[in-house]
């Protein structure tokens, strides 16, 4: 039995982040659930209703240099680095730990890696897991209330939490004894099978380390729950949005649980077009759609409910994975791959249900290519668009009125695949994407900054015509450069928007310029990386940012009160 409608919600505004991208005067190197709480506050004193994140997955504590949250280890755990270790109350309390706090290498590695302006995975993953292992032996030696909780959680996530921590440790052992061994496909055989003898027995053997990884996990968990405590309390409409990956990765834990209900000879990935005449594979099997439905659709469903935990709404990447994925034959190009078709009508029904049950929102993803018969499944079952200013554009270049934008939808400037809005208008990411090579073809890369220039044009005069600018404002977009003027009247425009979600990026209250993902790269570009400008407190105290946020605030509640 399932409702066929998501939960809904009302117009709002908030701020989207990559969670690690946060600095701060405390935490150690990468944004972490302490900041994530402190800015929870400081949005919802500002008239903020939300922050949306990135995916928060499990990643992989023994190979921190594998940072990308789309391509995970596991969608239905946490990504311990983001563990807030000041937070924690054994590290406080054990000696040891507080021993090594004090030592002048160890306060000079946080410094550096507090101080860095790409986040040091490795450095921060080495500081907070030596701190916690310290911690975890304090913990271990309880006989209380906190002892008796974290028992409870072990219990009651059971298998899956299990195996998690199991995988965590395995990984662990693996690359001490060959840093090669990125993921259960490479380790050796007799641990390649969750149920084989040669697991079980490491297991057993190592019975502590597993409990270290899920007692990592109930940090995480607790964490990020009295993040959403922070939320209830300030009474947020919305308060935190999740991001659930397209996929995960090949070798890590969830694959390694479950072979049977992933194809291991294929990967995802998109087709060609006029950009890409190879099309893109993203390196992330696919879920056998009749081995799910011979499940009664429990994977799916176990995915949404670990997700729909402690937020208020859930944005799916690549929502059109309902209807269909471009599957490639595992070796091949994505030239040579294919669609395969899902149930469309059940997943859309099942996610109604949860969303119902968790009072969650439902945004989906749907950028790209998408399929006509996709569209009004998503609007009938009240599964918000995604909705860019870049891309809502004629072939003229005549920009979508802000009034025109659906109420059932959210509207940004850009996203984590694109360029801020200096980046865009400075021409950044094809500057940038020339220099790496993504452009071998000069032709193309020329009609790319045609096209550019025409846009930026288009979005001018749309500027000027919805008065997001000051008459005085030039009105050639080719004489003009990034102004403070300029970076509040694009972010008026889709303030102004009838979108029911506004979300704003923290990157362009600042006005910063580098990509934090350049799609189609891997060690060419530091991908999922690069922090913010400055820390959490010296922007909020900034009068020009406060400035900003109150004349959006101001624009998104007269839009409110129109309708």
């Amino acid at each position: 039995m399932s409702r066929r409608r998501c939960w809904k919600g009302k117009k709002l505004w908030g701020a989207c982040v990559q969670l690690y991208t946060l600095r701060s005067e405390k935490n150690w190197g990468i944004g972490d659930f302490g900041d994530l709480k402190s800015m929870l506050v400081d949005v919802a004193k500002r008239g903020g209703a939300f922050i949306g994140l990135n995916p928060i997955h499990a990643l992989y504590p023994a190979n921190p240099v594998s940072a990308s949250p789309y391509s995970p280890s596991s969608r239905r755990w946490l990504n311990v680095i983001y563990i807030d270790v000041n937070a924690v109350e054994d590290f406080h309390l054990s000696e040891e730990a507080q021993a090594w706090w004090q030592m002048p290498a160890t306060q000079q590695m946080l410094r550096q890696a507090r101080d860095a302006q790409w986040v040091d995975y490795a450095t921060v993953t080495t500081l907070k897991i030596t701190a916690l292992r310290m911690a975890w032996t304090r913990f271990a030696a309880r006989d209380d209330a906190q002892m008796a909780e974290f028992c409870h959680f072990v219990a009651r996530e059971g298998e899956s939490l299990y195996w998690q921590a199991a995988f965590d440790a395995l990984h662990a052992y693996q690359v001490k004894e060959d840093e090669q061994r990125w993921g259960w496909p490479v380790w050796p055989e007799a641990y390649q099978s969750v149920d084989s003898p040669a697991v079980k027995q490491f297991c057993e053997a190592h019975r502590e380390e597993v409990e270290f990884y899920l007692w990592l996990q109930w940090l995480a968990w607790r964490q990020f729950a009295a993040c959403w405590d922070t939320c209830q309390s300030f009474k947020l409409p919305i308060g935190l949005y999740r991001d659930l990956a397209v996929g995960v990765a090949e070798g890590g834990a969830e694959t390694w649980c479950d072979r049977e209900l992933y194809c291991l000879k294929a990967s995802v990935g998109a087709p060609p077009d006029i950009l890409g005449p190879l099309g893109q594979n993203w390196g992330l099997p696919p879920m056998d759609p009749h081995i799910m439905v011979a499940r009664a659709y429990e994977p799916f469903i176990d995915l949404l409910r670990a997700n729909m935990q402690n937020c208020g709404a859930l944005r799916i990447d690549h929502v059109m994975s309902l209807l269909r994925l471009w599957w490639i034959p595992y070796g091949e190009t994505a030239d040579r791959g294919a669609y395969v078709q899902y149930p469309v009508d059940d997943l859309l029904a099942i996610l109604a249900l949860e969303s119902q049950r968790h009072r969650c929102m439902v945004i989906g993803e749907d950028l790209g290519t998408v399929p006509v018969e996709i569209v009004g499944k998503l609007r009938y079952s009240r599964i918000y668009s995604y909705k860019v200013l870049w891309f809502e554009n004629d072939l003229e270049k005549n920009f979508r009125a802000p009034g025109a934008y659906p109420q059932q939808s959210m509207a940004v400037a850009s996203t984590h695949d694109l360029p801020t809005l200096r980046g865009y208008w400075e021409c950044g990411d094809l500057t940038l994407g020339k220099a790496l090579g993504l452009y071998p073809d000069e032709v193309i890369l020329r009609g790319l900054y045609e096209d550019r220039e025409r846009a930026k044009q288009g979005l001018l005069d749309a500027l000027h015509k919805y008065g997001c600018l000051p008459k005085r404002a030039g009105h050639k977009a080719s004489l003009m450069s990034m102004t403070p003027t300029l970076n509040r009247g694009l972010q008026r425009y889709i303030a102004d928007s009838n979108s029911g979600l506004l979300g704003l990026q923290p990157e362009d209250w600042l006005d910063m310029a580098e990509p934090v993902n350049v799609p189609g790269t891997s060690y060419q570009y530091k991908n999922w990386r690069r922090k913010l400008s400055v820390s959490l407190e010296a922007m909020f105290a900034d009068e020009g940012v406060n400035k900003l946020i109150k004349d959006l605030d101001r624009r998104r509640k007269a839009v409110a009160k129109k309708k």
